[in-house]
């Protein structure tokens, strides 16, 4: 399975099945993303492999601890050793493929956003230009 960011300069490879994921409901997470959780998962570093772009990887760390890499040029967090083991965390996000995978952990959520509900009166929206402007009008921006 490959992987690549926003911009295409950061890809990766990887060999083997792809684990379960994990959504991060954290407020360091949340920050990271702009979003309200991390979907990720973890693959062990023998079945990981860099294809480009080592060289556009920023890194982030706070003195806790707390680690993001991402993309110098468009920002999309990527792909980082975990700290002391031998796994390497992904980014579900950045993956091209199709998977089986689903999530089956939800992190943190006693710190989770407020705002983060699902309801059945919620709007759900396909793609296209149609969907723009029900969202306009989900969202009272008309």
């Amino acid at each position: 399975m490959n992987g690549e960011c926003l911009c295409g300069k950061v890809q990766f490879e990887i060999q083997g099945d792809l684990p379960n994921l994990y959504q991060c409901h954290c407020s360091l997470c949340r920050k990271a993303t702009g979003s309200a959780a991390n979907a990720a998962t973890f693959v062990h570093q023998q079945d990981f492999r860099w294809l480009s772009g080592q060289d556009r990887i920023t890194s982030f760390q706070k003195p806790t601890g707390y680690r993001s890499d991402f993309c110098s040029v468009c920002g999309s967090p990527v792909p980082n050793q975990l700290r002391g083991t031998e796994l390497v965390w992904i980014p579900a996000g950045l993956l091209e493929e199709d998977f089986d995978a689903v999530v089956n952990v939800h992190l943190h959520l006693n710190s989770a956003a407020k705002w983060e509900r699902d309801s059945e009166n919620c709007v759900r929206l396909g793609a296209g230009p149609e969907s723009l402007d029900a969202l306009n009008q989900a969202l009272n921006c008309t």
